[in-house]
């Protein structure tokens, strides 16, 4: 065993899915297809032996402590984490987790499923529980879903590439394949929406756009027809923001073409479509490979 461990997972944007509820979560997910991203989430867990000499009254706020995050210096709460810890047996008091990320946070990067599948990597390398990484992903997938904070992030983000999940849930039941392409990637990003408020409500026409966007791009799965398709998927979807609906007319008056970040007030584009729109946007690449621990030199 070691008294640190740390993981990167890729960011990850989804450009259309649908949606498949189950009542066994690691069957639940999604379908559609998206993009993994080199800006990603790096997450360390650190061992606290002191946790278990505190009395009961000291670890009970130990413990509700260090259910959170501190991400980027700042201590915040991603939903997920609980659940991964408790999937392990590990007392929240018993670990830190720091997370530093380049992406915003609620903006359709998939940071909360970034954070349970690093988590889950810590975890099982710092106590040396010897899981594989099939299970690891599927414990992150099972906790996003019950959180409600994502229903594709994770087993994306176990894949890298220009993931398209075929069939919903997590390794075993899930099913990927990809676009066989590794474009630059631009971003810029107006704001945050609630994946959760969206999940919850009626996903009927949501889903149908997503089934139809998908079964377009197994006909030709190239880089430029996913954009397009997200960007089809979120018209037809009702889910353009007037902040990203003028950013994607822009790119596309520019020569380019753009869409939604599923699900944030996000805009992405290959290339160099949002700078020669006249934006200012983040640029990084397709991540090549899934998440993976890091070892330090």
């Amino acid at each position: 065993m070691t008294d640190e461990a740390t993981a990167f997972v890729p960011g990850h944007v989804t450009g259309f899915f649908s949606a498949h509820p189950n009542d066994d979560p690691a069957s639940a997910g999604s379908r559609g297809a998206g993009v993994t991203l080199t800006d990603g989430v790096r997450v360390t867990v650190r061992r606290r032996e002191d946790g278990a000499r505190r009395d009961d009254h000291a670890r009970r706020d130990d413990e509700r402590r260090a259910s959170r995050v501190t991400l980027n210096g700042d201590r915040v709460t991603v939903d997920p984490v609980e659940s991964v810890l408790a999937e392990f047996g590990v007392r929240a008091d018993r670990v830190e987790i720091t997370a530093e990320t380049p992406l915003p946070v609620g903006a359709g990067f998939g940071v909360s499923g970034a954070v349970a599948l690093g988590l889950a990597f810590g975890v099982n390398d710092l106590l040396a529980l010897g899981r594989s990484e099939n299970e690891l992903v599927t414990v992150a997938h099972r906790a996003e879903v019950n959180a409600g904070t994502g229903l594709g992030d994770v087993v994306a983000q176990a894949r890298g590439g220009l993931p398209i999940r075929l069939e919903p849930g997590a390794p075993g039941r899930g099913a990927l394949d990809g676009v066989p392409e590794r474009p630059s990637v631009e971003y810029v990003t107006f704001g945050e929406l609630s994946t959760a408020a969206v999940l919850s409500g009626d996903t009927r026409a949501l889903t149908a756009a997503g089934e139809s966007a998908l079964a377009d791009l197994r006909e030709k799965p190239t880089a430029s027809r996913m954009v397009a398709l997200s960007r089809r998927f979120a018209r037809e979807a009702g889910l353009l923001t007037d902040r990203v609906e003028d950013a994607v007319d822009d790119v596309r008056a520019a020569g380019g073409d753009a869409s939604m970040a599923m699900l944030g007030e996000t805009v992405f584009a290959f290339g160099t479509g949002l700078s020669d729109a006249g934006y200012d946007p983040s640029v990084c690449d397709v991540h090549t490979a899934g998440a993976g621990l890091v070892r330090e030199d």
